[in-house]
């Protein structure tokens, strides 16, 4: 187990990223760094992380942000329940905490939006505590090298993997321990076709001897997508246009979008002109249809999004389409808000 820890740490300081968030010991960066890496590639990632440790260098910077502020920073990168998450965590450490971040394991994984994985993190990065860390890439590397085929989204597959990834962890240097086996993850044991002569780990990797590197790490479950087919409609009135303000429980909640119209399937244009959906939304308003887009193709990790935009010039003042989470704003000022990927997709395209 030592020589596993021993050899890893050794190659990890040869073949390290030099990262920002690993020339820190700063719990608050740390922690930032590690929501942002949530379902996101570090290449990616970076600007956000910058541009966050920027604008909100202390804890209590972030708390004491707008939300507006956090969403726009945050659009474009996705599951912006981290944003949220990250924006309430911020001030429930500045209220309760003095804005000085937790140093103990338990407090830090009380926190809203950090688990197990995250909570390790921190405390091994910042801290120096003995928590051995479990993500997508320990989880392949453990897969591989010991052989394990106890699926990694299963109770039982994740109770082993962190049974043994404490067994691994060198209690002496468990941050340099847990960067090594996740920087070994992801630049030398590839989820596809890794370069498996020239690993550190290739002498002792069950895998790489029985040619089951395709096959390990084994997951159980298929991720169910279902498609969702949105129209929305664009509506001008002499220089305005009217943005919604997305609720609830569904994706995007806080981000802005357009006045929407959900159908079961795709329609044609002429379709859905006819639809019952369409004909209740417009009413007796007149209008002219300026343009229908081709439709877009947004693929979130449950869903597959296929949206049209319906700009509309409408005669009549947008009275009849206010709800509460319904503004009319001035075109110029869209940039202002915080909107989803797809939305900004369709309006870089439309500048165009």
């Amino acid at each position: 187990m030592k020589h596993f820890s021993e050899k890893i740490i050794a190659w990890y300081d040869k073949n390290k990223r030099d990262l920002p968030w690993r020339n820190t010991k700063d719990a608050y960066l740390i922690w930032l760094s590690e929501i942002i890496l949530q379902q996101t590639r570090v290449d990616q990632g970076m600007e956000y992380y910058l541009r966050f440790a920027k604008e909100f260098p202390t804890v209590k910077h972030l708390a004491k942000a707008e939300n507006e502020k956090v969403m726009k920073l945050w659009q474009g990168l996705g599951y912006y329940s981290r944003a949220r998450n990250l924006h309430a965590t911020a001030k429930i450490i500045s209220e309760n905490y003095k804005g000085k971040f937790p140093d103990e394991y338990t407090d830090i994984r009380s926190l809203k939006g950090i688990g197990d994985y995250t909570a390790a993190a921190i405390s091994s990065f910042a801290f120096d505590k003995a928590h051995a860390v479990v993500d997508g890439n320990v989880y392949r590397v453990l897969a591989r090298v010991f052989g394990i085929e106890s699926p990694i989204d299963s109770s039982q597959g994740k109770k082993e993997f962190a049974i043994l990834a404490t067994e691994l962890l060198d209690k002496k240097k468990p941050a340099a321990h847990n960067q090594a086996i996740m920087e070994l993850g992801a630049l030398q044991c590839k989820p596809v076709n890794p370069d498996c002569s020239v690993c550190v780990l290739n002498t002792m990797c069950f895998a790489y001897s029985k040619k089951l590197i395709n096959v390990l790490p084994v997951k159980a479950k298929k991720t169910k997508v279902r498609n969702r087919y949105f129209n929305y409609m664009v509506l001008h009135h002499k220089g305005t246009v009217s943005i919604n303000k997305r609720t609830g429980k569904d994706i995007w909640t806080n981000l802005y979008d357009f006045p929407l119209i959900e159908t079961t399937t795709e329609l044609s244009e002429d379709e859905f002109l006819r639809s019952k959906q369409w004909k209740g939304f417009i009413g007796k308003n007149k209008f002219i249809i300026r343009s229908v887009s081709t439709p877009f193709k947004h693929i979130l990790s449950h869903q597959k999004i296929y949206a049209r935009f319906w700009e509309l010039d409408c005669e009549k003042p947008l009275d009849k389409f206010l709800t509460k989470t319904v503004l009319i704003i001035k075109e110029k000022d869209i940039q202002k808000y915080a909107v989803p990927r797809l939305i900004e997709n369709y309006m870089e395209k439309r500048k165009k």
